[in-house]
């Protein structure tokens, strides 16, 4: 069986700026039914589109990528492990980012590899995640 690849914020961000050529040439050569983001990855692209400008150059790009990749809904799947995920880094007095948590909750339900280049805020996630970094 082939893996999903669910791309966290800060990879699709290096894809959509074109300044990640070992990103990109990792990315070829992955089927695009293969590839994917979580809804909250979405979220955050569209939050930062409301940042810039009108007609800023990067609003094209981030426009572009939404309609190539697949954004994967948010599940029953996912709302359990996001409770056990902000439980366990609550308690153990290491907890990250809301949306980065989601991610990480999203990509254990989808059963997909999490592309992220920040793998060690996500390796505080005791889960069974698998982290890969492209950069």
């Amino acid at each position: 069986m082939t893996l999903l690849h669910m791309l966290d914020t800060d990879t699709a961000s290096y894809i959509i700026r074109g300044r990640a050529p070992a990103i990109e040439t990792k990315l070829a050569a992955i089927p695009p039914s293969r590839v994917c983001i979580s809804v909250m990855t979405r979220a955050e692209l569209l939050y930062g589109l409301k940042r810039l400008p009108a007609g800023h150059r990067l609003s094209l790009g981030v426009r572009q990528f939404l309609k190539l990749v697949r954004a994967l809904p948010w599940d029953i799947d996912a709302a359990e492990h996001y409770a056990d995920i902000r439980h366990q880094l609550v308690m153990s007095g290491q907890p990250i980012g809301e949306i980065d948590m989601m991610i990480a909750a999203h990509s254990l339900s989808a059963g997909a590899l999490l592309v992220t280049n920040n793998t060690r805020h996500y390796a505080r996630i005791k889960a069974p995640l698998t982290l890969v970094n492209w950069t």
